[in-house]
């Protein structure tokens, strides 16, 4: 295979173990009867992961370790851990088990995006295509759990979420030894020996700083749909819990021509007013969820901007991170902006959201998602206008970097 479809495939795995079990983690910590509380310290992990990643993984990946090791060592050790989630009832053991899974799968999303970004001639243009495996493997592991579990499944059939993620684990982790080489890069002269530390260093710049609080807003929106989407399909909309992945997965289906086109729409639009396009579409699909939950076929149509809230988002800061930032802490820089989309979002998105859905009740004492779902819609209101009004980027432009 070339060097692209490699990395292709790469992106594949790498999103597949996520993407088998993220749309039911939270109902199937409700299934085994855990507190709201309980549900928000497993939310948290990932927090914690993004936090270890900046200031240990991902050094070790940037200044002292080859990254396809790297990536081979956390997916072997992430598979066992996944094995331990699918069989631990209780709360602790699942916490723990779940908790050292995010200790090592987390820093390798940046890790993957490093190996990429250091293997492609131009990344401005062919990143886009490559990560596009990633969205091709999170919508693939979505089907076999059509036939494993059934329309009222029990937790144990849906523990297949972590045993089908530890299958992938497992198959990554000895792919992840035939990936291009990718070697540390050493300290360049005079450079901080942290890297970690040379990334934060670069939240001084005005336009940095802009984005990196923006980013965390969209995070917190972005990691709230995976919080609620699965239980308001399900409960509210009343589609079949063996079908809600799969409705959830034609998100991943746009997501494929969106990240496709990803290269030629920076070209024309730019860094900002894509990443503005990006963050408007989280806004209309949160409100459509709040006035039109009756309409099925409007619900499930509406899950194809989650290719446009992606891709003219998240892809893009990533592109961005990879031409404003230094070339001996990018993988550090990665994991700067993956700790707000990964971590310190997913944490406030675990905490803020159940604990509306548990105050937002109808006369009935069911949720009240339309009112549930104009948090993040007003919330992604406010990370615009701060991103239109305040976030002027470097002059060169997106072209500038595709030719670079």
């Amino acid at each position: 295979m070339t060097a692209q479809a490699r990395l292709f495939l790469m992106m594949v795995l790498q999103l597949a173990v996520w993407g088998a079990w993220a749309p039911k983690l939270f109902p199937y910590m409700g299934m085994l009867g855990f507190a709201p509380w309980q549900q928000s310290l497993v939310g948290s992990s990932w927090g914690v992961a993004a936090l270890a990643g900046i200031f240990f993984s991902n050094q070790f990946a940037d200044r002292n370790f080859a990254a396809e090791r790297f990536m081979a060592v956390s997916h072997l050790l992430g598979g066992l851990a996944l094995v331990g989630c699918a069989f631990a009832t209780g709360f602790w053991p699942f916490f723990a088990c779940y908790l050292a899974f995010s200790l090592v799968y987390v820093p390798t999303l940046s890790v993957s995006n490093s190996i990429a970004f250091a293997n492609l001639p131009n990344a401005a243009r062919d990143f886009g295509a490559v990560r596009m495996g990633g969205t091709v493997g999170w919508m693939l592991v979505s089907w076999p759990f059509v036939f494993l579990l059934g329309a009222h499944s029990g937790p144990e059939q849906v523990r297949w979420i972590f045993l089908v993620a530890a299958i992938v684990s497992f198959v990554l982790a000895a792919y992840s030894l035939t990936l291009p080489h990718t070697p540390p890069k050493r300290d360049a002269a005079g450079a901080d020996p942290l890297a970690w530390r040379e990334a934060l260093k670069l939240l001084r710049v005005p336009f940095v700083a802009v984005l990196f609080l923006v980013t965390f807003i969209d995070s917190v929106i972005h990691n709230g749909y995976f919080v609620m989407a699965d239980a308001f399909l399900t409960d509210r909309v009343g589609i079949a819990g063996n079908l809600s992945m799969v409705v959830l997965s034609l998100g991943q289906l746009a997501e494929i021509v969106t990240m496709f086109v990803l290269g030629g729409v920076l070209i024309r639009l730019g860094w900002k007013v894509t990443m503005i396009v990006g963050i408007l579409g989280h806004a209309a699909r949160f409100a459509v969820f709040a006035f039109f939950a009756d309409s099925i076929p409007t619900i499930v149509a509406v899950q194809l901007l989650h290719g446009v809230c992606y891709a003219f988002f998240f892809a893009t800061v990533y592109i961005f991170v990879d031409a404003a930032f230094p070339k001996d802490v990018r993988s550090s820089a990665q994991g700067l902006f993956n700790l707000l989309i990964l971590g310190v979002g997913n944490v406030v998105a675990s905490f803020l959201f159940p604990s509306l859905m548990g105050r937002l009740r109808t006369g009935d004492g069911a949720v009240d998602y339309q009112s549930l779902f104009l948090v993040p819609t007003g919330m992604a209101l406010v990370a615009v206008l701060l991103l239109a009004l305040f976030f002027r980027p470097p002059t060169r432009a997106p072209e500038a970097v595709a030719a670079a």
